[in-house]
């Protein structure tokens, strides 16, 4: 737990202020617009071995880099553009990464053209309503659950790369199919009721 002037939030939001704001304002919120969960699913594939704080600092430029996270323009991207990309600075310059960010695209529009929106595809996975854990401390949390793992599996035999049962349970804290907050956070009661 860790209290800020009487707030209460839970212990990995730290000092940092770009993270308290992630985890004030974006960290468990349903979300169900599609870009923002390719945006989100690319994060979570880019951040694989690294801080989530480093990606933070990097949203921005992944932002400019991938064309907003918009799937129909990265799914053009081919290897010159992939290429450029390996120059920037400002994202993670890891080719396997990249390129699954651009062959994670191409999947993502083929579940919009078959589910009608990624979103239905993904919050299927939990009936459309975000599990509500009561956990009292981090150390409770698991790294991957059932449902990560049965989502892992069917990305991944759709052409998803860097969607490992982990990272998938990690997309899923963010967007809020998983109410992860730990409850003597503030966030937790606010989303309790979502």
């Amino acid at each position: 737990m860790e209290k800020t002037q009487s707030i209460s939030r839970c212990a990995w939001a730290g000092d940092d202020p770009l993270y308290r704001e992630y985890h004030d304002l974006e960290w468990g919120v349903p979300v169900h617009e599609d870009r923002l969960l390719f945006e989100f699913l690319t994060l979570e594939g880019a951040q694989a071995g690294l801080s989530w704080l480093t990606i933070l600092r990097k949203r921005p430029n992944y932002r400019i880099a991938f064309a907003n996270f918009d799937p129909l323009v990265v799914a053009r991207f081919d290897q010159a553009k992939i290429t450029e990309l390996l120059q920037n600075p400002g994202i993670v310059r890891n080719r396997l990464k990249v390129e699954s960010t651009v062959a994670n695209a191409r999947a993502f529009l083929a579940v919009q053209e078959e589910f009608g929106s990624f979103a239905a595809y993904q919050w299927g996975f939990v009936d459309g309503h975000p599990i509500q854990n009561t956990w009292r401390s981090m150390g409770e949390l698991p790294p991957a659950t059932p449902i990560s793992e049965t989502m892992s599996r069917d990305l991944k035999k759709r052409g998803f790369r860097f969607v490992g049962p982990t990272i998938c349970y990690a997309h899923m804290q963010a967007v809020g199919m998983v109410n992860d907050h730990t409850l003597d956070c503030f966030r937790w009661r606010e989303l309790a009721g979502l």
